[in-house]
């Protein structure tokens, strides 16, 4: 099933983003497989609000394209930092592949906007997948063409968030991603 796929790769990728007010520095980290010490992933690029990384893993090469997002709504939430992930594994035949981390457990589905498309996203945990592979390329597009994404999701303790990510940058960081991961 997708979803069991998905979850695998994200426990076994744990990214961590510290981006300088710049945000010209980026780090990633994810934990090496059998869970022994960490290995680093390398920061390869940044275009405007997204960073382009690279990591190996036992089945290859993966690329990514990630930004955090610029606004937070309700401001007052305690919630760890959330993430927008657009995946590549060539060793899995895998391209773009959407994900986010939300910072919080979720309940219910929630809702990825760009301008007046709307895209329904799944919740597990604290992480967010596009409900419908089939519009994953579609999402991918209207993103590379718009200004802004926004999410709203629900929290496991019922509050109604929304980040906002800016997508300034994002077609660059593909690109970069496809170049990265032939």
């Amino acid at each position: 099933m997708r979803c069991n796929r998905i979850l695998s790769v994200l426990a076994f990728s744990v990214v961590a983003l510290a981006v300088t007010s710049a945000g010209a520095q980026a780090q990633a980290t994810r934990p090496a497989a059998g869970g022994g010490g960490a290995q680093q992933g390398s920061a390869v690029a940044q275009f405007g609000d997204w960073g382009v990384f690279t990591s190996g893993t036992q089945r290859g090469k993966v690329c990514y394209a990630a930004s955090q997002p610029k606004t937070r709504a309700p401001a007052n939430l305690q919630r760890d930092p959330a993430f927008f992930f657009l995946t590549s594994r060539p060793g899995e035949n895998v391209r773009n592949e959407v994900s986010l981390t939300l910072g919080f457990p979720l309940r219910g589905d929630a809702t990825a906007t760009i301008g007046t498309a709307n895209f329904a996203l799944y919740t597990q945990a604290n992480g967010a997948w596009i409900k419908n592979a089939a519009e994953e390329g579609r999402l991918v597009q209207a993103m590379r063409g718009g200004s802004q994404l926004t999410v709203r999701s629900t929290s496991g303790r019922g509050n109604v968030t929304t980040d906002t990510y800016s997508l300034n940058g994002l077609a660059q960081a593909l690109d970069r991603v496809a170049q990265e991961c032939r």
